[in-house]
Protein backbone atom coordinates (compact mmCIF):
# COMPACT_ATOMS: atom_id res chain seq x y z
CA UNK A 1 0.00 0.00 0.00
CA UNK A 2 1.30 3.45 -0.92
CA UNK A 3 1.10 5.95 1.91
CA UNK A 4 2.63 9.28 2.76
CA UNK A 5 5.06 9.16 5.70
CA UNK A 6 2.75 11.06 8.05
CA UNK A 7 -0.18 8.67 7.66
CA UNK A 8 -1.06 6.05 10.27
CA UNK A 9 -2.34 2.66 9.15
CA UNK A 10 -5.84 3.46 10.41
CA UNK A 11 -5.97 6.61 8.26
CA UNK A 12 -5.36 4.75 5.00
CA UNK A 13 -7.15 1.49 5.88
CA UNK A 14 -10.59 0.37 4.76
CA UNK A 15 -12.39 -1.22 7.72
CA UNK A 16 -15.01 -3.97 7.44
CA UNK A 17 -17.36 -4.72 10.31
CA UNK A 18 -18.05 -8.38 11.02
CA UNK A 19 -21.13 -9.32 13.02
CA UNK A 20 -19.72 -12.65 14.29
CA UNK A 21 -23.01 -14.44 14.86
CA UNK A 22 -24.06 -13.90 11.25
CA UNK A 23 -20.85 -13.92 9.22
CA UNK A 24 -19.87 -17.56 8.64
CA UNK A 25 -20.77 -20.79 10.44
CA UNK A 26 -17.66 -22.95 10.68
CA UNK A 27 -18.91 -25.75 12.93
CA UNK A 28 -22.33 -26.30 11.31
CA UNK A 29 -24.50 -25.32 14.29
CA UNK A 30 -26.32 -22.36 12.72
CA UNK A 31 -24.25 -19.71 14.52
CA UNK A 32 -21.35 -17.79 13.03
CA UNK A 33 -18.02 -18.39 14.74
CA UNK A 34 -14.26 -17.86 14.68
CA UNK A 35 -13.68 -20.92 12.50
CA UNK A 36 -16.07 -19.48 9.93
CA UNK A 37 -14.39 -16.08 10.04
CA UNK A 38 -10.96 -17.65 9.68
CA UNK A 39 -12.11 -19.60 6.63
CA UNK A 40 -13.15 -16.36 4.90
CA UNK A 41 -9.99 -14.32 5.47
CA UNK A 42 -8.83 -14.87 1.91
CA UNK A 43 -12.19 -13.61 0.65
CA UNK A 44 -11.73 -10.45 2.72
CA UNK A 45 -8.13 -10.01 1.55
CA UNK A 46 -9.19 -10.38 -2.10
CA UNK A 47 -12.02 -7.92 -1.53
CA UNK A 48 -9.42 -5.33 -0.52
CA UNK A 49 -10.08 -5.05 3.21
CA UNK A 50 -7.28 -3.73 5.44
CA UNK A 51 -8.86 -4.00 8.90
CA UNK A 52 -11.73 -5.79 10.63
CA UNK A 53 -13.98 -4.60 13.43
CA UNK A 54 -15.59 -7.48 15.31
CA UNK A 55 -18.85 -6.89 17.12
CA UNK A 56 -18.69 -8.43 20.63
CA UNK A 57 -17.23 -11.92 20.70
CA UNK A 58 -17.14 -12.17 24.52
CA UNK A 59 -19.08 -14.64 26.70
CA UNK A 60 -22.59 -13.29 27.13
CA UNK A 61 -26.12 -14.48 28.00
CA UNK A 62 -27.10 -12.66 24.77
CA UNK A 63 -29.83 -10.55 26.34
CA UNK A 64 -28.63 -7.75 24.05
CA UNK A 65 -26.95 -9.72 21.29
CA UNK A 66 -23.53 -9.75 22.97
CA UNK A 67 -23.45 -6.18 24.27
CA UNK A 68 -24.17 -7.63 27.72
CA UNK A 69 -20.68 -8.93 28.47
CA UNK A 70 -20.20 -11.52 31.23
CA UNK A 71 -16.42 -11.91 30.81
CA UNK A 72 -14.22 -9.29 29.12
CA UNK A 73 -11.19 -11.53 28.67
CA UNK A 74 -12.88 -14.59 27.20
CA UNK A 75 -14.57 -15.84 24.04
CA UNK A 76 -18.21 -16.90 23.82
CA UNK A 77 -18.24 -20.73 23.66
CA UNK A 78 -20.52 -20.69 20.61
CA UNK A 79 -17.84 -18.70 18.79
CA UNK A 80 -14.88 -20.81 19.86
CA UNK A 81 -12.03 -20.58 22.36
CA UNK A 82 -9.36 -18.05 23.21
CA UNK A 83 -6.82 -20.21 21.37
CA UNK A 84 -9.04 -20.14 18.29
CA UNK A 85 -9.25 -16.36 18.60
CA UNK A 86 -5.44 -16.18 18.68
CA UNK A 87 -5.30 -18.35 15.57
CA UNK A 88 -7.82 -16.09 13.80
CA UNK A 89 -5.84 -12.99 14.81
CA UNK A 90 -2.54 -14.49 13.69
CA UNK A 91 -3.95 -15.54 10.32
CA UNK A 92 -5.50 -12.11 9.79
CA UNK A 93 -2.15 -10.47 10.54
CA UNK A 94 -0.40 -12.86 8.13
CA UNK A 95 -2.64 -11.37 5.43
CA UNK A 96 -1.85 -7.80 6.58
CA UNK A 97 -5.36 -7.41 7.96
CA UNK A 98 -5.65 -5.60 11.30
CA UNK A 99 -8.31 -6.50 13.88
CA UNK A 100 -10.11 -4.24 16.34
CA UNK A 101 -12.67 -5.34 18.93
CA UNK A 102 -15.80 -3.86 20.43
CA UNK A 103 -15.23 -2.56 23.96
CA UNK A 104 -18.35 -2.07 26.06
CA UNK A 105 -17.34 0.36 28.79
CA UNK A 106 -20.69 1.61 30.05
CA UNK A 107 -22.13 -1.60 31.49
CA UNK A 108 -21.69 -5.32 31.98
CA UNK A 109 -24.13 -8.21 31.95
CA UNK A 110 -26.00 -8.81 35.18
CA UNK A 111 -24.39 -12.28 34.97
CA UNK A 112 -20.86 -10.86 35.17
CA UNK A 113 -19.00 -12.01 38.31
CA UNK A 114 -18.45 -8.37 39.26
CA UNK A 115 -22.18 -7.66 39.39
CA UNK A 116 -22.95 -10.95 41.12
CA UNK A 117 -20.62 -9.86 43.90
CA UNK A 118 -21.91 -6.29 43.89
CA UNK A 119 -25.53 -7.29 44.41
CA UNK A 120 -24.75 -9.91 47.07
CA UNK A 121 -24.69 -7.47 50.02
CA UNK A 122 -24.55 -3.80 50.94
CA UNK A 123 -20.98 -4.14 52.23
CA UNK A 124 -19.50 -6.31 49.48
CA UNK A 125 -16.14 -4.89 48.27
CA UNK A 126 -17.58 -4.58 44.74
CA UNK A 127 -20.82 -2.90 45.83
CA UNK A 128 -19.54 0.47 44.60
CA UNK A 129 -18.49 -0.96 41.23
CA UNK A 130 -22.05 -0.31 40.07
CA UNK A 131 -24.58 2.47 40.68
CA UNK A 132 -26.88 1.65 43.57
CA UNK A 133 -29.43 4.01 45.14
CA UNK A 134 -32.20 3.81 47.69
CA UNK A 135 -35.72 4.33 46.40
CA UNK A 136 -38.00 7.25 47.27
CA UNK A 137 -41.35 6.39 48.85
CA UNK A 138 -41.37 2.93 47.32
CA UNK A 139 -40.44 4.29 43.87
CA UNK A 140 -37.17 4.48 41.91
CA UNK A 141 -34.59 7.13 42.92
CA UNK A 142 -35.68 9.42 40.06
CA UNK A 143 -37.84 9.48 36.94
CA UNK A 144 -35.14 8.62 34.40
CA UNK A 145 -35.91 6.28 31.50
CA UNK A 146 -33.90 3.47 29.98
CA UNK A 147 -33.20 4.13 26.32
CA UNK A 148 -34.76 0.75 25.49
CA UNK A 149 -37.98 1.45 27.38
CA UNK A 150 -39.21 1.43 30.96
CA UNK A 151 -37.48 3.02 33.95
CA UNK A 152 -33.69 3.24 34.18
CA UNK A 153 -33.78 1.67 37.63
CA UNK A 154 -34.32 -1.94 38.67
CA UNK A 155 -35.24 -2.88 42.23
CA UNK A 156 -33.13 -5.67 43.72
CA UNK A 157 -35.03 -7.35 46.59
CA UNK A 158 -31.90 -8.87 48.14
CA UNK A 159 -30.62 -5.51 49.40
CA UNK A 160 -33.78 -3.42 48.84
CA UNK A 161 -31.93 -0.94 46.60
CA UNK A 162 -32.13 0.03 42.93
CA UNK A 163 -29.36 -0.30 40.36
CA UNK A 164 -29.10 2.00 37.36
CA UNK A 165 -29.15 0.78 33.74
CA UNK A 166 -29.18 3.06 30.72
CA UNK A 167 -29.90 0.09 28.47
CA UNK A 168 -31.77 -3.13 29.37
CA UNK A 169 -32.16 -4.13 33.02
CA UNK A 170 -29.81 -7.05 32.27
CA UNK A 171 -27.07 -4.44 31.60
CA UNK A 172 -26.24 -2.66 34.89
CA UNK A 173 -24.09 0.45 34.48
CA UNK A 174 -20.58 0.45 35.91
CA UNK A 175 -19.61 3.21 38.34
CA UNK A 176 -16.75 4.93 36.56
CA UNK A 177 -16.12 7.22 39.53
CA UNK A 178 -14.61 4.17 41.24
CA UNK A 179 -10.85 3.95 40.50
CA UNK A 180 -10.99 0.16 40.92
CA UNK A 181 -13.43 -0.07 38.01
CA UNK A 182 -11.13 2.02 35.86
CA UNK A 183 -8.09 -0.08 36.64
CA UNK A 184 -10.00 -3.33 36.02
CA UNK A 185 -11.18 -2.12 32.61
CA UNK A 186 -7.79 -0.71 31.66
CA UNK A 187 -6.34 -4.14 32.42
CA UNK A 188 -8.90 -5.60 29.99
CA UNK A 189 -7.54 -3.22 27.35
CA UNK A 190 -3.97 -4.26 28.13
CA UNK A 191 -4.91 -7.97 27.96
CA UNK A 192 -6.17 -7.75 24.38
CA UNK A 193 -3.36 -5.45 23.25
CA UNK A 194 -0.76 -7.87 24.62
CA UNK A 195 -2.52 -10.58 22.62
CA UNK A 196 -1.94 -8.50 19.50
CA UNK A 197 -5.31 -6.80 18.92
CA UNK A 198 -4.92 -3.55 16.98
CA UNK A 199 -7.53 -1.37 18.67
CA UNK A 200 -11.07 -0.95 19.92
CA UNK A 201 -14.34 0.48 18.78
CA UNK A 202 -15.86 1.98 21.93
CA UNK A 203 -19.55 1.26 22.38
CA UNK A 204 -21.92 4.07 23.50
CA UNK A 205 -19.13 6.37 24.68
CA UNK A 206 -21.46 9.17 25.75
CA UNK A 207 -23.46 7.12 28.27
CA UNK A 208 -20.67 6.46 30.77
CA UNK A 209 -21.49 9.26 33.23
CA UNK A 210 -24.73 10.68 34.63
CA UNK A 211 -25.83 13.87 36.37
CA UNK A 212 -24.28 13.48 39.84
CA UNK A 213 -27.22 15.24 41.51
CA UNK A 214 -29.60 12.60 40.14
CA UNK A 215 -32.25 15.22 39.43
CA UNK A 216 -35.65 14.28 37.99
CA UNK A 217 -36.37 15.10 34.36
CA UNK A 218 -39.93 16.18 35.23
CA UNK A 219 -41.08 15.58 31.66
CA UNK A 220 -44.64 14.62 30.69
CA UNK A 221 -43.47 11.72 28.51
CA UNK A 222 -41.23 8.63 28.65
CA UNK A 223 -39.20 6.53 26.23
CA UNK A 224 -42.22 4.32 25.60
CA UNK A 225 -44.20 7.41 24.62
CA UNK A 226 -41.48 8.19 22.09
CA UNK A 227 -42.41 5.06 20.13
CA UNK A 228 -45.93 6.39 19.63
CA UNK A 229 -44.58 9.85 18.81
CA UNK A 230 -42.27 8.39 16.17
CA UNK A 231 -45.07 6.44 14.51
CA UNK A 232 -47.15 9.61 14.26
CA UNK A 233 -44.31 11.79 12.88
CA UNK A 234 -44.75 11.92 9.11
CA UNK A 235 -43.25 15.26 8.10
CA UNK A 236 -39.64 16.40 8.57
CA UNK A 237 -40.82 19.04 11.04
CA UNK A 238 -42.63 16.41 13.11
CA UNK A 239 -39.56 14.16 13.01
CA UNK A 240 -37.36 17.02 14.22
CA UNK A 241 -39.76 17.61 17.08
CA UNK A 242 -39.52 13.95 18.08
CA UNK A 243 -35.71 14.20 17.98
CA UNK A 244 -35.80 17.25 20.27
CA UNK A 245 -38.04 15.41 22.73
CA UNK A 246 -35.65 12.45 22.67
CA UNK A 247 -32.60 14.63 23.37
CA UNK A 248 -34.41 16.38 26.21
CA UNK A 249 -35.31 13.04 27.77
CA UNK A 250 -31.66 12.02 28.15
CA UNK A 251 -29.86 15.30 28.76
CA UNK A 252 -28.99 14.23 32.34
CA UNK A 253 -27.77 10.81 31.23
CA UNK A 254 -25.67 11.31 28.09
CA UNK A 255 -22.55 13.25 27.04
CA UNK A 256 -21.65 14.59 30.49
CA UNK A 257 -18.28 16.39 30.81
CA UNK A 258 -16.63 13.61 32.82
CA UNK A 259 -16.31 11.48 29.69
CA UNK A 260 -13.48 13.63 28.33
CA UNK A 261 -10.96 13.12 31.16
CA UNK A 262 -11.88 9.43 31.13
CA UNK A 263 -11.10 9.17 27.42
CA UNK A 264 -7.80 10.95 28.04
CA UNK A 265 -6.99 8.40 30.73
CA UNK A 266 -7.85 5.55 28.37
CA UNK A 267 -5.73 7.13 25.64
CA UNK A 268 -2.72 7.12 27.97
CA UNK A 269 -3.26 3.37 28.47
CA UNK A 270 -3.54 2.83 24.72
CA UNK A 271 -0.36 4.82 24.13
CA UNK A 272 1.53 2.31 26.27
CA UNK A 273 1.37 0.20 23.11
CA UNK A 274 2.51 0.98 19.57
CA UNK A 275 0.24 1.71 16.65
CA UNK A 276 -3.17 1.08 18.24
CA UNK A 277 -6.42 2.86 17.44
CA UNK A 278 -9.55 3.98 19.34
CA UNK A 279 -12.78 4.46 17.39
CA UNK A 280 -15.75 6.01 19.17
CA UNK A 281 -19.43 5.27 18.61
CA UNK A 282 -20.26 8.94 18.81
CA UNK A 283 -20.89 11.71 16.32
CA UNK A 284 -19.65 14.28 18.84
CA UNK A 285 -16.34 15.47 17.42
CA UNK A 286 -15.31 16.89 20.78
CA UNK A 287 -14.25 13.35 21.71
CA UNK A 288 -11.17 13.76 19.54
CA UNK A 289 -9.96 15.96 22.38
CA UNK A 290 -7.38 18.65 21.83
CA UNK A 291 -3.91 17.88 20.63
CA UNK A 292 -4.81 14.28 19.73
CA UNK A 293 -5.35 13.09 23.31
CA UNK A 294 -8.68 11.23 23.22
CA UNK A 295 -10.16 9.18 20.34
CA UNK A 296 -8.35 8.62 17.06
CA UNK A 297 -11.58 8.32 15.05
CA UNK A 298 -15.22 9.29 15.56
CA UNK A 299 -17.96 8.20 13.15
CA UNK A 300 -19.49 10.79 10.83
CA UNK A 301 -23.02 9.56 11.55
CA UNK A 302 -24.66 12.74 10.17
CA UNK A 303 -23.69 11.53 6.68
CA UNK A 304 -26.23 8.70 7.17
CA UNK A 305 -29.07 10.90 8.41
CA UNK A 306 -30.94 11.22 5.13
CA UNK A 307 -33.28 9.14 3.02
CA UNK A 308 -31.49 9.76 -0.28
CA UNK A 309 -27.85 10.67 -0.65
CA UNK A 310 -27.32 13.49 -3.14
CA UNK A 311 -24.30 15.55 -4.23
CA UNK A 312 -25.65 18.54 -2.30
CA UNK A 313 -26.07 16.43 0.83
CA UNK A 314 -22.50 15.12 0.67
CA UNK A 315 -21.03 18.56 0.00
CA UNK A 316 -22.93 20.09 2.92
CA UNK A 317 -21.92 17.26 5.22
CA UNK A 318 -18.26 17.49 4.26
CA UNK A 319 -18.19 21.26 4.59
CA UNK A 320 -19.63 21.12 8.10
CA UNK A 321 -17.71 18.07 9.29
CA UNK A 322 -14.25 18.98 8.01
CA UNK A 323 -14.55 22.57 9.24
CA UNK A 324 -15.54 21.41 12.72
CA UNK A 325 -12.78 18.81 13.19
CA UNK A 326 -9.90 19.73 15.52
CA UNK A 327 -6.62 20.39 13.67
CA UNK A 328 -5.11 16.96 14.39
CA UNK A 329 -8.32 14.96 13.85
CA UNK A 330 -8.89 12.53 10.99
CA UNK A 331 -12.40 11.95 9.54
CA UNK A 332 -14.20 8.61 9.69
CA UNK A 333 -17.16 7.83 7.42
CA UNK A 334 -19.72 5.05 7.16
CA UNK A 335 -23.14 4.32 5.68
CA UNK A 336 -24.16 1.26 7.68
CA UNK A 337 -23.64 -0.93 10.72
CA UNK A 338 -25.31 -3.55 12.91
CA UNK A 339 -27.78 -1.00 14.35
CA UNK A 340 -29.07 0.58 11.15
CA UNK A 341 -30.87 -0.49 8.00
CA UNK A 342 -28.62 -1.95 5.35
CA UNK A 343 -27.10 0.55 2.98
CA UNK A 344 -29.04 -0.55 -0.08
CA UNK A 345 -32.33 -0.45 1.85
CA UNK A 346 -31.56 2.92 3.41
CA UNK A 347 -30.41 4.79 0.31
CA UNK A 348 -31.87 2.94 -2.65
CA UNK A 349 -34.80 4.23 -4.69
CA UNK A 350 -36.36 0.86 -5.55
CA UNK A 351 -35.40 1.19 -9.21
CA UNK A 352 -31.68 1.94 -9.36
CA UNK A 353 -30.59 0.30 -6.10
CA UNK A 354 -27.59 -1.47 -7.63
CA UNK A 355 -26.33 1.70 -9.29
CA UNK A 356 -26.86 3.87 -6.22
CA UNK A 357 -25.01 1.33 -4.08
CA UNK A 358 -21.99 1.65 -6.37
CA UNK A 359 -21.91 5.45 -6.49
CA UNK A 360 -22.45 5.68 -2.72
CA UNK A 361 -19.54 3.31 -2.18
CA UNK A 362 -17.34 5.42 -4.46
CA UNK A 363 -18.31 8.51 -2.49
CA UNK A 364 -17.53 6.78 0.80
CA UNK A 365 -14.15 5.48 -0.38
CA UNK A 366 -12.98 8.64 -2.13
CA UNK A 367 -13.96 11.49 0.22
CA UNK A 368 -11.46 12.31 2.94
CA UNK A 369 -11.40 9.92 5.88
CA UNK A 370 -11.31 6.31 6.99
CA UNK A 371 -14.23 4.31 5.53
CA UNK A 372 -16.07 1.60 7.47
CA UNK A 373 -18.08 -1.02 5.55
CA UNK A 374 -20.60 -3.48 7.00
CA UNK A 375 -20.53 -7.19 6.19
CA UNK A 376 -22.86 -8.18 3.37
CA UNK A 377 -23.25 -4.74 1.82
CA UNK A 378 -20.72 -5.71 -0.84
CA UNK A 379 -23.27 -8.11 -2.38
CA UNK A 380 -26.23 -5.77 -1.87
CA UNK A 381 -27.83 -7.54 1.08
CA UNK A 382 -31.10 -5.87 2.04
CA UNK A 383 -33.17 -5.52 5.19
CA UNK A 384 -35.29 -8.59 5.93
CA UNK A 385 -38.49 -8.19 7.91
CA UNK A 386 -39.05 -11.29 10.00
CA UNK A 387 -42.82 -11.54 10.36
CA UNK A 388 -42.90 -14.33 12.95
CA UNK A 389 -42.42 -12.90 16.44
CA UNK A 390 -41.08 -16.29 17.56
CA UNK A 391 -38.14 -15.93 15.17
CA UNK A 392 -37.22 -12.42 16.26
CA UNK A 393 -34.12 -12.32 18.45
CA UNK A 394 -33.70 -8.61 19.16
CA UNK A 395 -35.05 -7.79 22.65
CA UNK A 396 -35.80 -4.26 21.46
CA UNK A 397 -38.21 -5.69 18.89
CA UNK A 398 -39.85 -7.82 21.56
CA UNK A 399 -40.35 -4.74 23.72
CA UNK A 400 -41.90 -2.83 20.81
CA UNK A 401 -44.13 -5.82 20.03
CA UNK A 402 -45.48 -5.81 23.58
CA UNK A 403 -46.14 -2.06 23.40
CA UNK A 404 -48.07 -2.54 20.17
CA UNK A 405 -50.13 -5.40 21.58
CA UNK A 406 -51.00 -3.27 24.64
CA UNK A 407 -52.16 -0.48 22.34
CA UNK A 408 -54.52 -2.87 20.53
CA UNK A 409 -52.50 -3.56 17.38
CA UNK A 410 -53.21 -6.88 15.62
CA UNK A 411 -50.47 -9.43 16.45
CA UNK A 412 -49.32 -9.87 12.84
CA UNK A 413 -49.07 -6.12 12.29
CA UNK A 414 -47.40 -5.73 15.68
CA UNK A 415 -44.72 -8.24 14.67
CA UNK A 416 -43.99 -6.32 11.44
CA UNK A 417 -43.76 -3.03 13.30
CA UNK A 418 -41.46 -4.64 15.86
CA UNK A 419 -39.24 -6.06 13.13
CA UNK A 420 -39.16 -2.76 11.23
CA UNK A 421 -38.04 -0.81 14.31
CA UNK A 422 -35.64 -3.47 15.60
CA UNK A 423 -32.16 -4.53 14.56
CA UNK A 424 -32.63 -8.07 13.28
CA UNK A 425 -33.39 -6.61 9.85
CA UNK A 426 -29.69 -5.88 9.25
CA UNK A 427 -28.21 -8.80 11.19
CA UNK A 428 -29.42 -11.76 9.13
CA UNK A 429 -26.76 -14.30 8.10
CA UNK A 430 -24.41 -13.46 5.27
CA UNK A 431 -25.44 -15.05 1.97
CA UNK A 432 -22.53 -17.03 0.57
CA UNK A 433 -24.14 -19.05 -2.22
CA UNK A 434 -27.42 -20.06 -3.88
CA UNK A 435 -27.96 -23.01 -1.57
CA UNK A 436 -30.14 -23.83 1.46
CA UNK A 437 -29.65 -21.20 4.18
CA UNK A 438 -27.73 -19.13 1.64
CA UNK A 439 -24.69 -21.33 2.28
CA UNK A 440 -24.32 -19.80 5.74
CA UNK A 441 -24.94 -23.18 7.38
CA UNK A 442 -25.79 -26.62 5.97
CA UNK A 443 -29.24 -27.76 4.89
CA UNK A 444 -31.12 -29.21 7.87
CA UNK A 445 -29.46 -26.82 10.33
CA UNK A 446 -31.56 -23.91 11.61
CA UNK A 447 -29.65 -20.62 11.48
CA UNK A 448 -29.89 -18.42 14.57
CA UNK A 449 -31.79 -15.84 12.48
CA UNK A 450 -33.68 -16.65 9.27
CA UNK A 451 -31.69 -16.07 6.07
CA UNK A 452 -33.12 -13.55 3.62
CA UNK A 453 -34.56 -15.69 0.79
CA UNK A 454 -33.28 -13.27 -1.84
CA UNK A 455 -30.00 -15.21 -1.74
CA UNK A 456 -31.64 -17.23 -4.54
CA UNK A 457 -31.96 -14.07 -6.67
CA UNK A 458 -28.24 -13.53 -7.14
CA UNK A 459 -27.62 -11.78 -3.83
CA UNK A 460 -24.86 -14.14 -2.75
CA UNK A 461 -21.09 -14.17 -2.88
CA UNK A 462 -20.53 -17.21 -5.09
CA UNK A 463 -22.65 -16.00 -8.00
CA UNK A 464 -21.36 -12.43 -7.81
CA UNK A 465 -17.75 -13.57 -7.84
CA UNK A 466 -18.50 -15.25 -11.17
CA UNK A 467 -20.28 -12.18 -12.62
CA UNK A 468 -17.99 -9.38 -13.87
CA UNK A 469 -20.87 -6.88 -13.69
CA UNK A 470 -21.90 -7.67 -10.10
CA UNK A 471 -21.90 -5.29 -7.18
CA UNK A 472 -19.25 -7.41 -5.47
CA UNK A 473 -16.91 -6.94 -8.44
CA UNK A 474 -17.58 -3.19 -8.33
CA UNK A 475 -16.56 -3.20 -4.65
CA UNK A 476 -13.32 -4.99 -5.49
CA UNK A 477 -12.60 -2.55 -8.30
CA UNK A 478 -13.27 0.59 -6.27
CA UNK A 479 -11.36 -0.67 -3.25
CA UNK A 480 -8.43 -1.40 -5.54
CA UNK A 481 -8.53 2.10 -7.04
CA UNK A 482 -8.42 3.62 -3.57
CA UNK A 483 -5.55 1.39 -2.48
CA UNK A 484 -3.45 2.21 -5.55
CA UNK A 485 -3.74 6.00 -5.32
CA UNK A 486 -2.28 7.82 -2.32
CA UNK A 487 -4.34 10.96 -2.94
CA UNK A 488 -7.57 8.97 -2.51
CA UNK A 489 -6.34 7.66 0.84
CA UNK A 490 -4.58 10.63 2.37
CA UNK A 491 -5.25 13.68 0.23
CA UNK A 492 -6.92 16.94 1.19
CA UNK A 493 -10.49 17.34 -0.04
CA UNK A 494 -11.68 20.27 -2.18
CA UNK A 495 -15.21 20.36 -3.65
CA UNK A 496 -15.71 21.13 -7.34
CA UNK A 497 -19.00 21.94 -9.15
CA UNK A 498 -20.43 23.19 -5.87
CA UNK A 499 -23.80 24.03 -7.36
CA UNK A 500 -24.49 20.76 -9.16
CA UNK A 501 -27.52 18.73 -8.11
CA UNK A 502 -26.51 15.80 -10.33
CA UNK A 503 -22.76 15.34 -10.05
CA UNK A 504 -20.57 15.08 -6.98
CA UNK A 505 -17.10 16.30 -7.93
CA UNK A 506 -14.04 17.01 -5.82
CA UNK A 507 -10.28 16.83 -5.81
CA UNK A 508 -8.02 14.97 -3.38
CA UNK A 509 -4.45 16.26 -3.15
CA UNK A 510 -1.52 14.51 -1.46
CA UNK A 511 2.23 14.97 -1.90
CA UNK A 512 2.99 13.76 -5.42
CA UNK A 513 -0.58 13.24 -6.62
CA UNK A 514 -3.87 15.06 -7.19
CA UNK A 515 -7.00 13.20 -8.24
CA UNK A 516 -10.25 14.58 -9.64
CA UNK A 517 -13.35 12.51 -8.79
CA UNK A 518 -16.69 12.93 -10.60
CA UNK A 519 -19.74 10.81 -9.69
CA UNK A 520 -23.00 11.00 -11.65
CA UNK A 521 -25.88 10.44 -9.21
CA UNK A 522 -28.58 10.35 -11.92
CA UNK A 523 -29.95 7.93 -14.56
CA UNK A 524 -29.12 10.43 -17.33
CA UNK A 525 -25.97 11.52 -19.12
CA UNK A 526 -24.43 14.54 -17.44
CA UNK A 527 -21.79 16.88 -18.84
CA UNK A 528 -19.10 18.08 -16.46
CA UNK A 529 -17.26 21.30 -17.28
CA UNK A 530 -14.50 22.34 -14.91
CA UNK A 531 -11.03 23.80 -15.55
CA UNK A 532 -9.41 20.89 -13.68
CA UNK A 533 -10.30 18.58 -16.59
CA UNK A 534 -7.71 20.37 -18.74
CA UNK A 535 -5.02 19.05 -16.39
CA UNK A 536 -5.95 15.36 -16.60
CA UNK A 537 -2.81 13.35 -17.37
CA UNK A 538 -4.26 9.91 -16.80
CA UNK A 539 -7.72 8.36 -16.49
CA UNK A 540 -7.60 6.15 -13.40
CA UNK A 541 -11.21 4.95 -13.57
CA UNK A 542 -14.14 5.41 -15.91
CA UNK A 543 -16.72 2.89 -14.77
CA UNK A 544 -18.96 3.27 -17.84
CA UNK A 545 -17.21 5.08 -20.69
CA UNK A 546 -13.51 4.49 -20.35
CA UNK A 547 -13.23 7.95 -21.86
CA UNK A 548 -10.84 10.87 -21.56
CA UNK A 549 -12.12 14.45 -21.20
CA UNK A 550 -12.17 16.54 -24.33
CA UNK A 551 -10.12 19.64 -24.93
CA UNK A 552 -11.86 22.55 -23.28
CA UNK A 553 -12.46 20.93 -19.93
CA UNK A 554 -15.57 18.87 -20.75
CA UNK A 555 -16.45 15.33 -19.73
CA UNK A 556 -19.66 13.41 -20.48
CA UNK A 557 -20.62 11.04 -17.68
CA UNK A 558 -22.99 8.19 -18.38
CA UNK A 559 -25.77 7.33 -15.88
CA UNK A 560 -24.36 6.50 -12.44
CA UNK A 561 -20.80 6.67 -13.70
CA UNK A 562 -17.81 6.96 -11.38
CA UNK A 563 -14.86 8.73 -12.97
CA UNK A 564 -11.40 9.40 -11.49
CA UNK A 565 -8.53 11.16 -13.21
CA UNK A 566 -5.02 12.11 -12.15
CA UNK A 567 -4.08 15.76 -12.66
CA UNK A 568 -0.73 17.01 -13.83
CA UNK A 569 1.22 19.59 -11.88
CA UNK A 570 0.47 17.99 -8.48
Amino acid sequence: MKTTPAQKWWQTAVFYQIYPRSFADGNRDGIGDLAGMRSRLDYLKDLGIDALWLSPHYPSPMCDCGYDVSDYIGVAPEYGTLDEFKQFLDEAHQRSIRVILDLVLNHTSDQHAWFQESRSSLDNPKRDWYIWKKGKDGQPPNDWSSTFGGPAWEHDPLTDEYYYHFFFKSQPDLNWHNPQVREAMWNVVRFWFRLGVDGFRLDAVGTIFEDERWRDNKLPYTVDDMHAFSKAAHTPAEQRQVHRKWMKLFEKQVDLPGVHPLMQELRRVVDEFNDRVLVGETEDISFYGSGDDELHLSFNFPLMHTRLITPAWVRANQAARLAALPPDAWPCNTLGNHDSSRMISSFGDGEHDRELAEVNLAMLLFIKGTPFLYNGEEIGMTDYLISDINQIRDPLSNHIYNLEIKSGTDSQEAALIAARHGRDICRTPLQWKNAPNGGFCPEGVTPWLPVNPNYAQGINVEQQLADPSSLLQAYRLLLGVRKQNPALQAGEYQPVLTGSRSVLAFTRTAPGQTCLVAINYTPKNRTVRVPELNRVSRVILASKTGGHPSTGGKLVLQPYEVWVGELSGA
